[in-house]
């Protein structure tokens, strides 16, 4: 009987501990690389995380000082949209072998050897596919990178194939700057906070636009008077993941000549 009652005051605690934990968010910065003003968005005093675009004029730099500065970066993967817009230098596109779209993953995280995950740029073609997403997910077991999800796509096959090499894989939950104005930003701010207290964690994707920067400079100081904490996105993955920087790993594949 006494470990009987040991065990339900126990129970009861872990319960009222996970009630009383406070919400978490982490916001991803999406397209870093092509601006040197990104560098602005690195030097605020808060845990962004930073998704790094390879192959771009800023990007080595970018993810190399938001490393220096302690914050998490991820690798920003150009992959094949639907609407036929281009995704840039080093993107993952449908119509590639195995070798090359592991080739190409490679090459992109040589480049931004600092990034513990990736998460996908446009890529509403590529992330229906489920041959390149099982590449794209046995490439990353190997490297023991995590994937996020855009979710640039309803109907991504991210999760499937996370699951099927055990890839740690999270989603997106609200892109905060589809419209690029105070008022806008400050609505999906507000929704990310409200999925945030009934989850206990939320996700949201910005860019480093201007009114962005200043909605997040103004804002993200208020965060504790509302309950809630700011993490790096490594702050959101299950514990048994251990958090690796791409350029810490053996590549899996030779790289290109």
């Amino acid at each position: 009987m006494r470990q009987l009652i040991i065990l339900c005051l126990s129970l009861f605690s872990l319960t009222l501990h996970a009630s009383t934990e406070t919400p978490r968010i982490a916001i991803i910065i999406d397209d870093i690389g092509y601006q040197k003003a990104d560098l602005k968005l690195i030097d605020l005093p808060f845990a962004l995380t930073f998704a790094v675009l390879p192959h771009t004029p800023y990007g080595q730099r970018a993810a190399r000082y938001a490393f220096q500065q302690q914050k998490d970066v991820m690798l920003h993967m150009p992959m094949q949209a639907s609407n036929g817009k281009a995704p840039g230098p080093g993107a993952l596109t449908a119509d590639m072998s195995k070798q090359q779209v592991q080739r190409t993953l490679q090459a992109a995280l040589a480049d931004i050897p600092y990034a513990i995950g990736i998460n996908n740029h446009m890529g509403s073609f590529y992330t229906e596919q489920s041959d390149a997403m099982a590449w794209t997910m046995e490439y990353l077991s190997k490297r023991h990178l995590f994937f996020v999800d855009s979710l640039t796509t309803s109907r991504s096959q991210a999760s499937k194939y996370a699951k099927q090499y055990s890839v740690t894989n999270l989603s997106r939950q609200v892109f905060l700057d589809n419209e690029q104005n105070e008022a806008a930003i400050a609505r999906q701010f507000d929704t990310l906070l409200r999925i945030a207290r009934k989850r206990q964690t939320a996700i949201a994707i910005a860019h480093p636009y201007p009114e962005t920067y200043k909605f997040l400079r103004k804002q993200l100081p208020k965060l504790q008077q509302q309950g809630v904490t700011l993490v790096g996105i490594a702050q959101l993955l299950p514990q048994h993941h251990d958090v690796v920087a791409a350029g810490f790993t053996a590549p899996a594949v030779s790289a290109p000549q």
